[in-house]
């Protein structure tokens, strides 16, 4: 009986894994595309039958399955669904959401935490390069949700240590009135009272302190803020104007060979992400916290009690976390894989796998394809080692709130459907309608042939002026909206002008992300402003500098290693033919 009850809670996993591997003669052995497509059918019908899959999940099987058999190409398929961006925004979702239900995300921010120390300036450059590199692979909201409290529990501990530290205990209130009695009678007989400035000394002293620990609240605040919005920009699905360019792309211009793909736009995203997360920690440094080494640094200086404090509370949230368990550290995996897979698909430089696997044939797939692999897998994949090995180690524990009596899976459907912001699907589809309508009654053409003065105006001036309007334009409006009117405008005028459409496009789409001066402008502005260290001012001030910082660092990239990777010096001919 107990063998019976093994085999039969193991019978999901036979059929899901064996019915792949029995019906494999059809694609192998016989090798046309009818036996592929044959093979792709019976196995999405034994998967729905048996509902071994989310049914949603299984319905996903021809967008890996058709572009990896060579039936239709990756965009083709996607088409069917949705476009093929937005599938690579649900794929990438998919595992970000995976990410954050197993609390890998905590876990590593903490860890680096633990590295950075606690002193005042390698604690902002912590927060800031661990947020930057979350919202690098999850939505900016949720690194910032996650942060933000962590950033608040250390201000809070910094905040308490100074405040035991420099509290001076009050004589005269435990005289009490018979001191009073006394005073008013040294007066009476003395005259005038002869007034020392020991009080008033210790009462200034301690009104800079405040003062100091309420900026560097707000510094620590908004750093947290920034360095999401920064972030987001690195990777192609790090935020919404990314993954609208690239559809654009492919929608204007259908011929340009994939020249947005996630290797190239993270190679010339990452460099001007890294230099503007430095200048953004030394602008808040300078403002909020002061260039004080031996105090904001610790340099040659023992860790105060504060210090040690601080530590603690980043160290005893870590230790509540637990040893990672075998969901995270599978959840890890799957990360790095897609990571992996994303970079060597078509790297530009050399080819990739997806050309040498498929003959020369790369656009069968695409970074979408990859996506959806992986998040398939993240419903197939247990979250607890295999029942039959006999080695499980105390420190893979399973998640919390799951039972024993079944395996569950690393991603569960209830759990994506809750997590996933289907809004912004329906978002970036909405924009490439408004896109496509635009081209086919010849607006954005119109638009573009109005800004046809601007041939007379240098290019990387002209970059500087949308850049501008684009950062003054988003403040105010969502950054994917914002992005999803001006795009095809400038490719139109690009064209009319005989100017490479990536030499406004791109920065542009980088533009977009960087609202810093109003909480409304982005929703990590207003998770952080809700905390109440802020005022609007603060916000607008910092974040007038931050723009233009933004710009500046968009200009410099654009021009050196942007003008190399992209070929900007050239119009090409992708660009002489609009999408159909």
């Amino acid at each position: 009986m107990p063998l019976l009850k093994l085999l039969l809670s193991l019978k999901d996993d036979f059929i899901l894994f064996a019915t792949p591997l029995l019906l494999l003669p059809l694609p192998l052995v016989i090798g046309t595309s009818e036996a592929a497509c044959a093979y792709v059918i019976i196995l999405m019908a034994v998967y729905w039958c048996t509902e071994v899959l989310p049914l949603a999940v299984t319905a996903l099987l021809p967008v890996l399955l058709f572009p990896l058999f060579g039936i239709m190409e990756s965009k083709s398929v996607c088409m069917q669904y949705l476009k093929d961006t937005n599938m690579l925004f649900v794929g990438g979702l998919m595992v970000a959401v995976a990410v954050e239900h197993w609390n890998l995300h905590k876990r590593i921010a903490l860890r680096v935490l633990l590295l950075f120390g606690v002193h005042p300036a390698l604690l902002m450059l912590g927060f800031m390069g661990v947020t930057a590199f979350l919202s690098m692979w999850i939505s900016n909201t949720a690194t910032a949700a996650m942060m933000v409290p962590i950033v608040q529990a250390v201000l809070e501990e910094l905040n308490n240590s100074n405040t035991q530290t420099t509290a001076i205990p009050s004589l005269d209130e435990d005289q009490g009135s018979e001191g009073d009695s006394k005073q008013e009678k040294q007066t009476e007989v003395t005259g005038p009272v002869v007034v020392t400035f020991l009080d008033t000394t210790d009462e200034a002293a301690r009104q800079k302190e405040a003062a100091e620990r309420q900026k560097m609240c707000k510094g620590m605040t908004l750093c947290v803020c920034y360095s999401a919005s920064i972030g987001g920009t690195a990777t192609l699905t790090g935020t919404g104007p990314n993954l609208v360019l690239n559809g654009q792309m492919s929608q204007l211009f259908p011929e340009n060979g994939d020249v947005i793909n996630f290797a190239s736009w993270f190679g010339f995203a990452f460099p001007n992400m890294i230099l503007m997360l430095v200048l953004a920690w030394l602008w808040l440094q300078f403002v909020f916290i002061g260039f004080n080494f031996k105090k904001t640094w610790g340099c040659g200086t023992k860790k105060t009690e504060k210090d040690v404090a601080a530590y603690e509370v980043i160290k005893g949230q870590y230790r509540r976390l637990g040893p990672i368990s075998f969901g995270e550290f599978s959840v890890l995996g799957l990360f790095i894989l897609l990571v992996v897979l994303w970079f060597s698909r078509d790297p530009g430089f050399m080819h990739g796998w997806a050309t040498n696997v498929f003959n020369s044939k790369a656009e069968y797939v695409t970074d979408a394809t990859v996506a959806i692999f992986i998040a398939i897998l993240l419903f197939v994949l247990p979250s607890k080692p295999p029942r039959l090995c006999s080695c499980r180690t105390q420190s893979f524990d399973t998640a919390p709130h799951q039972t024993s009596s079944s395996t569950p899976r690393l991603l569960t459907w209830k759990v994506a459907q809750k997590k996933l912001p289907w809004g912004i699907v329906l978002l970036l589809g909405g924009g490439f309608a408004l896109a496509k309508g635009s081209e086919v009654s010849g607006l954005s053409r119109w638009m573009g042939n109005q800004m046809s003065p601007l041939q007379s105006i240098p290019p990387w001036a002209i970059a500087i002026i949308l850049c501008l309007l684009i950062a003054t334009f988003t403040e105010c409006t969502s950054n994917v909206a914002t992005a999803t009117l001006f795009l095809p405008v400038l490719a139109s005028m690009s064209q009319s002008i005989g100017m490479n459409p990536l030499y406004v496009m791109v920065p542009c789409t980088l533009s977009a992300s960087f609202a810093f001066m109003l909480p409304v402008a982005t929703p990590p502005n207003a998770i952080v402003f809700s905390y109440g260290y802020l005022k609007v001012s603060d916000m607008a001030r910092t974040g007038l500098v931050m723009n233009i910082i933004g710009i500046l660092c968009i200009t410099l990239a654009i021009n050196t290693w942007g003008r190399a990777m992209f070929h900007l010096d050239t119009f090409p001919t992708w660009a002489n033919a609009t999408g159909p």
